[in-house]
């Protein structure tokens, strides 16, 4: 790695994907005040993340659907809001 191109904040850190339960160890700059211990018995600072290439669909081949906000209902209520209205017209 070139000397002197990254921030100063720049550290190994755990992006833990809350939906398959998998956790990496990357290099970021992401801000985050909570901190872990990994597989190696080192503490680092843990971010997590909703999706991830081990829960993301393009990468597993299975299709999941994640619903944290009830962005799920929300969608099938204006849905069938619009087709009550193309009815009346």
């Amino acid at each position: 790695m070139k000397k002197e191109i990254h921030p100063k904040e720049y550290r190994t850190v755990i992006f833990e994907d809350v939906t398959a339960g998998k956790r990496f160890l990357i290099g970021s700059t992401i801000r985050t005040d909570k901190t872990d211990k990994f597989d190696d018995g080192k503490e680092y600072p843990m971010v997590q993340v909703e999706i991830s290439s081990a829960s993301h669909p393009f990468y597993t081949g299975e299709s999941k659907t994640i619903d944290t906000a009830g962005r799920v209902e929300k969608f099938k209520q204006r849905a069938s809001k619009a087709k009550a209205t193309s009815k009346k017209k």
